[in-house]
C-alpha cells in the first residue's frame, strides 16, 4: 500500500475573476455577435469563479510563437514546482515535522502544456537538496488524468519498496496553449474552465521511517483500476500547430461518464466489495460542471459527496493534472472518520479513466 502523507500547491500570481475572462474572450475572439451570444452563457454556467494565471491579460491578447510559450514554461514551471514541493513537504497542516528533500526516493513528474528535455524533476532536483541517487519517473500527455495515474504509479512503487518515499508532483500552465485565433467551440469552452496550477503529493510505503511525521489522518491507497477506450483519441488532448498546442475538448464528455466511466466505476465497486452509499466522498478531478454533474448520476450520488472538487472548480477552474491534487488537499482538511472510504477519480485524453480507492487511517 501506499500512505498519502501531506499535499502542496504553487499557486501562480495573477488570479482573473470569471467574468473577467469573459470580458477578455469578448475582446480578443473576432467572433460575429450571434456567435459570442450563443457560447458566452458557457462562462456563466461553469460554476468557476476564479482562476489563476501566470501571465496577465496583456499577455494573452497577443499572439506568440511556440518557442515563446515553452520558454516561459521552461521559466514558472521551475519557479512554480519548487513552492509546491515546498509547500507539501513543509505543511504545517498535514506534518509534524517537516520532511527532508534527502528522505524522498522517487519523484514522479506529470505535465502536458509543456515540453522539457531533460525533464522539470531534474530542475527541482538542481534547486532542492534531493539525493542524486533519488528514482525519477517523468510522464507527459496523460492531461487530466495525470494526477490520478501518477498516484498509482507510486502506489506499485511503494508496494515494491515499503521503506520509501515518494513525491508526486504535476504542473500545468494552461494559459501558456491559450491560442486567440482559434476559433474552434473545443477552444471557447476551454477558456471558460482552465487555469494554471501545480501541485505536489507526499506518499509513504506502509514501513517508511517518517510515518511519524504524520500530523492527522491522511488516507492510504487501497488498491486502482485504469481503463482506456479504444478508438476515442479525438475527445480530448492537443492538435499540434505552429503556434503551439491547440485544445481538443469534445462535448461528447458528459455522455462517456454516464457510459464509459459509470461502466468502469461500477465494476470497480463491485470489486472492492463496495455500494455507493459505502463511499464517504468523491475525490473526482472537476473536468467541469457539466462532468462532475454526469458523475453524480452515474453513482446516483448527491453533490454534498463531491463538495470539494465543487469548491475547487469555483476557486480555481480545471488546471488539468494537478487539479485532482488540490481537490485532495481540500478533502483532507476535513474530519474523516477512521476506515471510511473514498474514490479518488480522473478522466484523460486516450480516452482513458483512473480510479483509485482511498482509506481513511
Amino acid at each position: 500500500m501506499a500512505i498519502i502523507g501531506s499535499v502542496g500547491v504553487g499557486i501562480p500570481e495573477f488570479n482573473l475573476t470569471q467574468d473577467e475572462v469573459k470580458d477578455l474572450v469578448q475582446e480578443v475572439f473576432p467572433f460575429p455577435d450571434e456567435k459570442l451570444r450563443k457560447y458566452l452563457p458557457v462562462f456563466d454556467h461553469a460554476k468557476v469563479k476564479n482562476r489563476q494565471f501566470v501571465v496577465d491579460k496583456a499577455w494573452l491578447k497577443q499572439e506568440h510563437s511556440f518557442k515563446e510559450r515553452n520558454d516561459l514554461y521552461l521559466s514558472f514551471a521551475q519557479q512554480l514546482i519548487c513552492e509546491a514541493v515546498d509547500n507539501c513537504l513543509d505543511s504545517k497542516d498535514f506534518l509534524n515535522r517537516n520532511m527532508p528533500y534527502e528522505a524522498i526516493d522517487m519523484i514522479i513528474f506529470i505535465s502536458s502544456t509543456g515540453i522539457a528535455t531533460p525533464s522539470m524533476d531534474v530542475q527541482l532536483l538542481n534547486a532542492r537538496s534531493f539525493r542524486e541517487d533519488v528514482i525519477r519517473m517523468p510522464l507527459w500527455g496523460l492531461g487530466c488524468a495525470g494526477g490520478a495515474i501518477g498516484l498509482s504509479r507510486a502506489f506499485d512503487w511503494l508496494a515494491a519498496h515499503p521503506d520509501k518515499t515518494a513525491l508526486i508532483v504535476c504542473c500545468e500552465l494552461c494559459s501558456l496553449t491559450f491560442q486567440k485565433n482559434d476559433l474552434k467551440k473545443s477552444n471557447l469552452i476551454g477558456s471558460a474552465l482552465f487555469g494554471d496550477g501545480v501541485s505536489a503529493v507526499l506518499a509513504f510505503g506502509d514501513n517508511s521511517p517518517y510515518l511519524s511525521n504524520r500530523k492527522r489522518n491522511t488516507p492510504k491507497i487501497v488498491n486502482y483500476s485504469s481503463l482506456t477506450k479504444k478508438d476515442s483519441t479525438a475527445v480530448m488532448g492537443w492538435n499540434v500547430s505552429n503556434d503551439g498546442l491547440e485544445v481538443v475538448f469534445s462535448k461528447s464528455i458528459p455522455s462517456l461518464v454516464n457510459s464509459f466511466w459509470k461502466g468502469h466505476i461500477q465494476n470497480f465497486l463491485k470489486l472492492s466489495d463496495l455500494e455507493e452509499q459505502d463511499v464517504h466522498s468523491f475525490i473526482a478531478h472537476p473536468g467541469g460542471k457539466k462532468v462532475l454533474e454526469a458523475m453524480e448520476q452515474a453513482v446516483h450520488s448527491s453533490d454534498q459527496k463531491f463538495s470539494s472538487s465543487y469548491k475547487i472548480l469555483g476557486d480555481h477552474g480545471n488546471m488539468s493534472s494537478a487539479t485532482v491534487f488540490y481537490v485532495l488537499k481540500e478533502a483532507m482538511k476535513n474530519k474523516n472518520e477512521s476506515k471510511s472510504k473514498s474514490i479518488l477519480s480522473a478522466l484523460g485524453p486516450g480516452f482513458s479513466s483512473e480510479l483509485l480507492l482511498l482509506e481513511w487511517t
